[in-house]
């Protein structure tokens, strides 16, 4: 029973202690609720100030916007350099036909005034007057000496009150757009003006407004434009209540004390006239709602500390058994618990952790002696050691029985780092770095699309593979693979990989052949360069690599620099190799067998690369026999290169000229299809599915620009040929170029041509 007690109170303790964040959380609601609902009620405050704001701003631009229309309409113009009477019939309906069209508009103007002082006559909604006996001449005359030539006034309604409009008289007030007429000339002798009634713009102000706000609007003066009580409109700021020495920026929210009563004001000041919209809210109206919080509070906090005690005593009363239960299995009596001074979980804690131990410890051991080998396995099997009938068994049992039931395609990528003199690694550093990229392919390739890296020679290499019959699609997806692995890893550990890749493959038997292909592959950056990414396929026209074993380096070198079309290289090479076999003191006959087993090699090149022997000699006679009548070191050398070296690296350079004219055709296409576009090298790279520094060298070396000079080069092209044949402004011939702004074109142009392109067009023209 004592342990029964023991869980019972740690049940209970336990449901207890999870009551706790409730009440807390609880408590602390109801002391912040007020703090925070007034937080929400201000942001919701401004956000309701600044759509009414964003609501007028839009009547008063359109009301300027129609205003301007008909003061730069050509009979208004005509008209203030004129008498008008009632005998110019024409050109007051003219302008009466201006006036309506205007407050056609939902722009709620009530009446648009027209006035001509040097003319003396004045036009508004209910007719033509004569200006010098309006019963509010000097009001209206004395707007024409504000400093402003456009400013919106708020003036008296009964300045303007028309006949055709009784019900504005509702208005006391009206706000009116003024602008002084003629707006070109110097001397201003007459006005326009578009009056609004405050009440159609206290519209705006009911239909969003919220129950506990008041809304007002000030003019730059502080005085109210509207308000809810009209006897406020037209006074200042102070009649309200409120003072203007804290409405002094941009937008804000401060406490003021209007009539005894605590308020929180929300103003925005606009930048299109320099109103300022305000709202008035009572602290207390926000207070009541955070009361009603508080309660609903308590009763959730009284219910859930209820609910845990219930919960408590039921799941105390069932817990015992299922541990007694479990005690009894592990072999832990009640009694030597107690011994031990110590309870039920503890007991079983130790003997579950004893147990995770002992199973960590012969995991991690198998699992070091698995990886160990796997990985020897995997090196055979890539050196072409490993007998082809196991291969598929051993690969299921270390693990990669999905890949072989799943994998339709497969290709072998290589890696090797590169070390420049620009490099913060030296060689000696290679096996570190090796083991760090390593780690990151192991990390950055998910395992069901890998085979476990393997480092041999300097080199890792991995088999991916894909379930993807397509070969297209699974090219594309290769491709990907690599640059985001090269990218990674040059990012991460800042050093330099190239990379290369074999033909696809559908059979675990072809690991070794693969494997060739991709160290091949990577033999190209010779030529290409460091921080490549090449495919087999790119050398070799598609096909697989022959694995065929070629002793010695000087021989290996030469067969390279063959494959690489280098033409002094591998002459260089052929005469180290000659040299290094006659200085051995043999007899003719011994001399015989590394020559001729130097032709057998090249011939074996020349027929793994898919080249006949008539393209080399298409006499019908034997290559070796020729060889072996030959008697001196010269006559040797002159034969190797005139016969059999020299005629392959021609095919080799034809080879590798169709493949780089080909893939720079293409990007002459992209280029001239595509130069009104952000187009990047980068972006041709991914469009044909090659490295982007392989396509940079290649097309580099076939027209002799960088990509970046031929594309500037065509654009100009093209923005020669628009200025010549065309009408098209410069500005829109830079945008059609991707130049920022017309200016850096300007520049880029006289920098090319030594001239202007209005230049250039005004001399095309000439000519």
């Amino acid at each position: 029973m004592r342990s029964l007690t023991f869980l019972s109170k740690m049940t209970i303790f336990g449901f207890l202690l999870s009551t706790l964040p409730v009440i807390f959380i609880g408590s602390f609601s109801y002391v912040t609720s007020t703090k925070e609902i007034q937080k929400n009620v201000n942001a919701g405050k401004m956000q309701l100030i600044m759509q009414i704001n964003s609501n007028v701003e839009q009547k008063l631009t359109t009301v300027n916007h129609t205003l301007n229309q008909v003061i730069n309409s050509t009979v208004l113009k005509k008209a203030m350099n004129q008498p008008l009477t009632v005998n110019e019939f024409v050109m007051y309906d003219d302008l009466r036909s201006e006036i309506r069209h205007m407050q056609s508009f939902d722009t709620k103007l009530e009446d648009v005034v027209l006035i001509n002082d040097r003319h003396n006559w004045m036009i508004k909604n209910s007719g033509l007057y004569d200006f010098e006996h309006y019963a509010y001449y000097e009001e209206l005359a004395s707007l024409m000496q504000e400093s402003e030539s456009t400013s919106w006034v708020l003036n008296p309604s009964s300045w303007f009150y028309s006949e055709e409009a009784a019900g504005s008289a509702a208005c006391s007030y009206s706000i009116s757009l003024v602008k002084k007429l003629p707006t070109n000339g110097l001397e201003h002798y007459g006005l326009a003006l578009a009056n609004i009634p405050t009440c159609s713009l206290e519209e705006l102000l009911e239909n969003e407004g919220d129950p506990f706000s008041n809304m007002m609007i000030l003019d730059d003066q502080f005085r109210i434009l509207l308000h809810h009580d009209q006897s406020l409109i037209g006074k200042p700021l102070a009649e309200s209540g409120l003072h203007m020495e804290q409405l002094t920026d941009t937008s804000g929210q401060y406490t003021a004390a209007i009539d005894q009563q605590n308020y929180s004001v929300s103003y925005y000041r606009s930048e299109l006239n320099g109103w300022i919209y305000l709202s008035t809210t009572s602290i207390a109206s926000i207070t009541k709602e955070s009361t009603k919080i508080g309660a609903y509070t308590l009763y959730i906090c009284l219910f859930m500390v209820m609910l845990s005690m219930l919960l408590a005593w039921l799941v105390s009363r069932r817990m015992y058994s299922p541990i007694q239960l479990l005690l009894n299995q592990i072999g832990e009596r009640l009694t030597d618990i107690q011994k031990r001074k110590t309870n039920e979980f503890q007991a079983i804690g130790e003997r579950v952790t004893h147990l995770f131990q002992s199973k960590s410890e012969l995991e991690k051991e198998v699992s070091q002696h698995i990886h160990q080998v796997r990985t020897f396995f995997l090196m055979k099997a890539f050196q072409g050691t490993a007998k082809q009938s196991e291969i598929p068994e051993r690969l299921v049992q270390f693990g990669y029985k999905r890949q072989l039931e799943e994998w339709s395609t497969m290709a072998a990528i290589t890696l090797q780092i590169d070390f420049s003199d620009s490099s913060r690694y030296s060689k000696s550093d290679s096996e570190l770095l090796l083991f760090a990229v390593h780690n990151m392919i192991e990390e950055l390739i998910p395992a069901e699309q890998r085979l476990s890296p393997v480092i041999m020679d300097q080199t890792i290499v991995t088999i991916i593979g894909s379930s993807e019959s397509d070969l297209e699609a699974f090219h594309t997806a290769k491709y990907a693979l690599t640059e985001h692995l090269q990218q990674q890893i040059t990012s991460y550990l800042n050093v330099q990989v190239s990379i290369g890749m074999s033909l696809p493959f559908h059979s675990f038997s072809a690991l070794a052949t693969a494997y060739r292909e991709g160290l091949e592959a990577l033999k190209h950056r010779i030529k290409l360069g460091e921080g490549i990414i090449i495919q087999y396929e790119n050398i070799n026209e598609g096909n697989h690599y022959l694995n065929l074993n070629y002793p010695g380096q000087i021989e290996n070198e030469l067969m390279d620099a063959i494959k690489l079309a280098d033409k002094d290289k591998s002459k260089e090479l052929l005469r180290t190799f000659l040299q290094a076999v006659f200085a051995v003191e043999l007899s003719p006959q011994e001399y015989q067998i590394p020559l001729a087993r130097l032709l057998n090699n090249l011939l074996i090149v020349m027929q793994e690369s898919g080249v006949s022997l008539n393209q080399i000699h298409p006499m019908k006679g034997s290559l070796l026999e020729e060889l072996l009548e030959l008697h001196t070191t010269t006559e040797i050398d002159d034969w190797f290169w005139t016969k059999v070296v020299y005629p392959m690296i021609k095919i080799f350079k034809d080879r590798q000229e169709a493949q780089y004219h080909n893939i720079s055709e293409k990007i002459i296409d992209l280029v001239q299809h595509q130069y009104d576009t952000d187009l990047t090298l980068e972006e041709c790279a991914s469009r044909l599915h090659y490295n982007a520094n392989y396509l940079s060298s290649v097309f580099r070396k076939e027209t002799g620009h960088s990509f970046s000079e031929y594309l500037s080069m065509y654009r100009f092209k093209m923005a020669k040929k628009w200025l010549a044949e065309s009408e098209m402004p410069i500005k829109d011939i830079a945008a059609k170029l991707c130049y920022n702004n017309p200016q850096n074109f300007i520049r880029s142009f006289r920098k090319q041509e030594g001239i202007t392109p209005g230049q250039y067009r005004y001399k095309k023209r000439g000519e």
